[in-house]
């Protein structure tokens, strides 16, 4: 019998307030997973179809594994909400990978999961230390880009989390040099540590613009970063190394403390590196938290594959409770007991076990229309 998702997200919230160090046993996440997917199968007609046509049902799955996943791309042509409306909020991706344009759409119909789950992994891996510290953002904010996960995470983590917020993002005017100098100079004054957030193009674009001006800055001593959205501008490629050399050399932040972060449109946790908890030794791992449980798949049978080796990542997300928890992506990397390690999109064709699955979920959902 399904849970109502308020009574539901009463549960998971306590789960993920313990915080990320908190260990989730085994049989406790099962416990959660499973009530989360009867949820998910009572309200999501569509999820429910795709899982009876698998011969799956809530009574018949033994633990997480064994819920059907959906690939990422099914959030651009089908609505996966899990209960009746209405929604706090609606995230659109970006519509540039292997979408054709189409946005996907993730319903948010409890905006308290996200934050419940956000926090205590942000704070844990971007504040350890546990104070207020300004915020330098290359992110908009949530008012320019309302229908942005990633506005949303950082507008969160500001009022949460700091004291004094600078947003110098803005998707029509890029990224401006000189109002990161500005803001620069009064953390300087200050002489505190700040927190700087933005995508590795806004950097990129910011780190040209210093170079292009024959302008740098030293941010205070204990300054972090965080990075995401992968390494490649609009008109050419940027490694991560020569990117974290940049921000060491026209930001004065050394590398290990930047923090790159891993998230997407279609999942409500995220994964960082551990840097700033266990040092630049844990580059390359990205750490899920408890209540989110990551495999790697075969790309053609969606069997697992052996600890260690390179497949597709599937993700089991509590904080998914209001849409679909288990997601199939394109991205390929190995997990083994200590985290993720990520290799970058599949290439080529989409992979077989994907295709077949979206094949799968378009069929169900052609029915009902």
């Amino acid at each position: 019998m399904s849970s109502d998702l308020a009574a539901l997200a009463v549960v998971l919230e306590t789960a993920f307030a313990r915080g990320v160090d908190a260990p989730l046993p085994d049989a406790a996440f099962d416990e959660l997973a499973l009530r989360v997917f009867a949820h998910q199968f009572d309200t999501c007609a569509t999820y429910r179809r795709f899982c009876e046509g698998r011969n799956v049902r809530p009574e018949t799955v033994g633990g997480w594994e064994d819920v059907p996943a959906v690939p990422a791309r099914a959030f651009r042509h089908v609505e996966l909400l899990s209960g009746p409306g209405p929604v706090d909020a609606t995230f659109l991706t970006s519509g540039t990978t292997a979408g054709g344009g189409v946005r996907g759409r993730h319903a948010v119909p409890r905006i308290s999961l996200y934050r419940a789950s956000l926090r205590p992994n942000f704070r844990a891996h971007l504040l350890p230390e546990g104070e207020p510290l300004p915020l330098v953002s290359f992110v908009p904010c949530p008012e320019v880009a309302p229908e942005s996960s990633l506005s949303a995470m950082v507008g969160d983590v500001s009022a949460a989390f700091c004291d004094r917020t600078w947003w110098l993002a803005d998707p029509r005017s890029g990224t401006d040099a000189n109002s990161f100098l500005e803001a620069a100079h009064k953390v300087a004054e200050d002489g505190r540590a700040a927190l700087v957030v933005g995508t590795a193009f806004a950097f990129v674009h910011l780190l040209d613009a210093l170079a292009r001006a024959g302008r740098r800055t030293r941010l205070p001593e204990g300054t972090r970063v965080m990075e995401t959205g992968g390494f490649k501008g609009r008109s050419r490629s940027v490694s991560r190394e020569d990117l974290y050399a940049g921000i060491r050399e026209r930001l004065g932040v050394p590398t290990e403390r930047v923090v790159n972060e891993y998230g997407m449109t279609e999942l409500l946790s995220q994964l960082y590196e551990p840097v700033l908890r266990e040092g630049p030794g844990s580059r390359g791992r990205h750490v899920p938290p408890p209540w989110l449980h990551v495999r790697a798949l075969d790309p053609a049978t969606l069997e697992p594959v052996p600890e260690g080796r390179p497949g597709l990542l599937a993700f089991f997300d509590l904080a998914n409770a209001g849409s679909v928890a288990h997601v199939l992506t394109e991205d390929i990397g190995s997990v083994a007991h200590d985290g993720v390690r990520l290799q970058g999109r599949a290439p080529g064709a989409e992979p077989r076990g994907c295709s077949m699955a979206m094949e799968e979920l378009m069929s169900v959902a052609d029915g009902e229309a």
